[in-house]
């Protein structure tokens, strides 16, 4: 639409001068009208294009909002759960010891003859913190019991106090050589405790009674 108006007011001007004076040779225009319009064209375009790098863009630059700051999570104490302790006996048992002391009766490998009938005695002592009560058993644990029963104490031994512990046997008829039993102190409840004892015999050679010694 620009264009189409500078061209009119173009011809507008050339038909001015033509009536202004002059002959018709005079009047004639020299310069191409095509060239001219292209020319204004193209300096109008240049114009144009000058005002779009001088005028400040009207697109409007978006602000830059700072982002909210984000506040770090709370770091919650790790609590310590200290451990639960576990129920033991040994705060029980620990107080009750025996220790042996030595042999009364049928030295080891004391020869016996099938089915020989004997009484092995030991000599042991309360070497613990507490007394052991009434009740307490001392009771076959390994080997071969030869017919023995569990002894159980008829009375309390107090600390430090010795004791002899008599079992009585008999030589197994169907072993013959070196036979061997264990024996040990429990409470009543049956908590083994201390030292474990025993007795061995050979059986198959020549009988031998063994005479008790006492200190």
């Amino acid at each position: 639409m620009l264009k189409i108006k500078l061209i009119s007011i173009l011809s507008a001007g050339i038909f001015l001068l033509a009536a202004c004076g002059g002959s018709d040779a005079d009047l004639t225009p020299t310069v191409d009208p095509n060239a001219l319009s292209t020319q204004i064209v193209e300096t109008f375009s240049a114009n144009l294009t000058q005002t779009a790098f001088a005028a400040p863009s009207k697109t409007p630059v978006p602000t830059l909002t700072a982002s909210a700051t984000i506040a770090p999570f709370a770091t919650s104490a790790v609590s310590t759960i200290p451990p639960v302790s576990q129920p033991t006996t040994a705060g029980t048992q620990s107080c009750y010891s025996m220790a042996f002391v030595s042999d009364v009766t049928i030295p080891d490998n004391t020869a016996m003859t099938p089915g020989q009938a004997f009484t092995k005695t030991w000599k042991v002592v309360n070497n613990g913190s507490c007394a052991w009560d009434a009740g307490f058993k001392f009771a076959f644990t390994g080997g071969n019991a030869m017919s023995g029963v569990t002894y159980t104490l008829p009375s309390a031994v107090a600390v430090n106090a010795t004791v002899d512990i008599s079992v009585a046997m008999t030589a197994p008829t169907n072993q013959t050589g070196a036979v061997r039993s264990n024996w040990r102190m429990s409470t009543a409840g049956g908590q083994f405790f201390g030292d474990e004892v025993y007795v061995v015999v050979t059986v198959g050679g020549t009988a031998r009674t063994s005479t008790p010694s006492y200190p």
